[in-house]
């Protein structure tokens, strides 16, 4: 995943579309960490129902199984643009 696509894109070398493109590229990964935050959230709060009680009947499960922690995780994982952009911001203020 390119954290920043509208950086590949020169504006006047590129057409419109491609910018439009990278740009929607670039607003989705940002939007993939929030939306699997509010997921987790979610389902730790209202729960996931049926499969809840059929995994909660085995014995040996693991803390780590259901779909609350795999959010969390996938969360995490989609961080990076976050922190990019949060530390662009910073050099920004940095050289102002």
């Amino acid at each position: 995943m390119i954290s920043n696509p509208t950086n590949l894109i020169a504006p006047d070398a590129a057409p419109r579309r491609e910018r439009l493109k990278a740009s929607a590229d670039c607003w989705l990964s940002l939007a993939a960490a929030p939306t699997f935050a509010t997921m987790a959230l979610l389902t730790a709060t209202l729960g996931s129902g049926a499969p809840d009680l059929l995994c909660s009947a085995m014995h040996h499960a693991s803390s780590l199984g259901g779909m609350v922690p795999m959010y969390l995780l996938m969360s995490a994982l989609h961080l990076s643009p976050w922190l990019k952009l949060v530390s662009r911001q910073r050099g920004v203020l940095r050289r102002s």
